[in-house]
């Protein structure tokens, strides 16, 4: 069973613009280095800059290929957003490929799925139901 990608605590704010927590939409652990392609929109617009929280690091999308780490099923990937946002609700839109290792889709190349996780989120609601997650280390 896979959890929800875009939980509705997801949306919070940070001194320097807004983190979105995403949940992995697969129903195995991945590598961090299988996600490709990572976009942000928030209530229609593009995010230029974005940085994942690793650990207490922050690094750039590209970087993951390099990463040796997994993103565990109960684990959420911090999103990190130069854009400050007013308090309410944001339409949030995040766009990523997932490239399957252990699934072949021809000579040499893994299984490649594109993903959609849309949802309207309050910034900093905190969840009515207790959670097992945690942030990606």
């Amino acid at each position: 069973m896979t959890l929800t990608a875009l939980r509705e605590d997801a949306l919070a704010s940070t001194p320097t613009g807004a983190t979105v927590r995403l949940g992995l939409p697969w129903i195995r652990s991945l590598p961090l280095a299988s996600l490709d392609g990572l976009e942000v929109t928030i209530d229609g617009r593009p995010v230029e800059t974005i940085g994942l929280e690793l650990g207490g690091r922050l690094v750039g999308p590209s970087a993951l290929a390099d990463e040796p780490g997994w993103w565990f099923l109960q684990d959420r990937l911090v999103i990190h957003v130069d854009r400050m946002l007013e308090p309410g609700a944001h339409d949030i839109s995040v766009a990523f490929t997932l490239m399957i290792p252990y699934l072949q889709a021809g000579p040499d190349r893994p299984l490649t799925l594109p993903f959609i996780a849309e949802r309207t989120l309050v910034l900093d609601l905190e969840s009515a139901a207790p959670s097992v997650a945690r942030d990606v280390a």
